[in-house]
């Protein structure tokens, strides 16, 4: 029978999982839980075999939640006792520098997990408590925290470093971490097999534009560049997110409108953006607006692509050159509108798309620039949990982590 691992990423009000099949890396069963802690009824989804079961009901904390989804296994299936899960794995936003590599779930990575959501307060709170539920729940299956910002812990020196003062970076451990580390890494590691090209001295740019955007460069599967710094809200225009903003606004909106830590956290990274601008996060509806001559929506998308084409630019200029650029995440892999502008304005430089397979709609990787395109460009879905649970089933196989840490039941 294939071995298993159940991913898990918990977030600060939901839980997502999938159940991993490590030989054909397709989700067998995969679910979600909203509105954990939430005045409101809370609701489960949980599909498996083409079926899908809903549940609607108060959902008090993530413990609460966890032990209704392994329910869900039991009831529905695949039961997890019959499914040979070797392992549990963890999605972490932030391991700081702490985590380079995965890290077997203990008492000790647990609590350091969470001294570091102050660099990730969203994210690695939610995900420490995620394990430990699981960890007691599942004693005798290794858990392994698995970092988002372990791929970019690589970057040079130039590339991670603000040119803020030294002594205040290094007490407050400030650099540029990345983030959606997991995904590039994906990314970049497969782009070779499906260009028909070697790894050694590929130049690649990997542009993850979902909900949240980032993009990355690497030589040889390496990184050496990428948009997030020491949070998420760097880089690239999102969804609720500015990207990219001269810091000096904070002191600006602090001294004239009088704009406090929480206000502003919240103005950042949730009500700017694509939402900030136009109302909508969404891009197709972004588009349904443009459609309709809204010229805020216009600006908006001018906006999304010009941000996307400056990073291309400067990641070719950093790396000395590119021969392939991909399209990964919710936007990167289905909106051929954003694909095409970004393409259209890379075409002084010999980048040329076919309009007839950017336009068609495929869940398979695939090349959509022409033969004689100065630049590959390509479009390939992310598989974040598949990226996890290789990782974490390398490190239940071989019962100890690269920091020490030993699993026994």
């Amino acid at each position: 029978m294939a071995k298993t691992v159940l991913v898990i990423n918990s977030g600060s009000s939901s839980i997502k999982y999938q159940l991993v099949d490590l030989e054909s890396g397709e989700g067998l069963a995969s679910g979600l839980v909203e509105k954990i802690g939430e005045p409101v009824d809370g609701h489960y989804k949980h599909e498996y075999n083409g079926e899908k079961h809903e549940l609607e009901e108060p959902i008090h904390d993530h413990e609460q939640g966890l032990k209704r989804v392994l329910g869900f296994f039991e009831e529905y299936g695949p039961k997890l006792a019959d499914a040979n899960i070797v392992a549990v794995g963890h999605r972490v936003v932030q391991g700081g520098s702490l985590f380079p590599k995965p890290a077997l779930v203990n008492d000790k990575t647990i609590n350091a997990v969470k001294d570091l959501a102050v660099l990730a307060p969203l994210h690695n709170g939610p995900e420490a408590k995620g394990a430990e539920v699981m960890r007691a729940l599942l004693p005798d299956v290794p858990q392994i925290f698995v970092f988002d910002s372990s791929f970019f812990f690589q970057l040079p020196k130039a590339s991670s470093t603000y040119a803020l003062n030294k002594e205040i970076a290094d007490q407050y451990h400030i650099r540029r971490y990345g983030a959606h580390g997991t995904s590039h890494e994906f990314i970049s590691s497969v782009v070779p097999e499906v260009i028909g090209k070697p790894a050694e001295g590929l130049k690649q740019i990997v542009l993850h534009i979902g909900n949240g955007a980032s993009a990355s460069a690497e030589i040889s599967g390496r990184p050496v560049e990428t948009s997030m710094g020491l949070t998420p809200l760097e880089g690239l225009m999102m969804g609720g997110r500015t990207g990219d903003i001269d810091p000096a606004v904070v002191f600006h909106l602090i001294r004239n409108a009088h704009m406090n830590v929480d206000e502003l956290d919240a103005l950042f990274n949730k009500r700017s953006g694509m939402m900030g601008m136009t109302g909508f996060g969404d891009l197709r509806e972004v588009h349904r607006l443009v459609a309709e001559g809204n010229e805020d929506a216009k600006l908006a998308l001018d906006v999304y692509v010009h941000r996307i084409v400056g990073y291309i630019g400067n990641y070719t200029a950093q790396m000395g050159g590119v021969d392939v650029i991909t399209f990964t995440a919710g936007v990167g892999e289905n909106d051929d509108i954003v694909r095409k502008m970004v393409c259209d304005k890379l075409a002084p430089f010999g980048v040329k798309l076919d309009e007839e397979k950017n336009a068609k709609r495929s869940k398979e990787p695939r090349v959509i620039s022409t033969p004689d395109s100065s630049v590959i460009i390509a479009v390939i879905p992310t598989n974040e949990e598949l990226a996890i649970a290789r990782k974490s089933a390398a490190i239940a196989e071989a019962g100890e982590d690269t920091y020490g840490n030993k699993f026994a039941k």
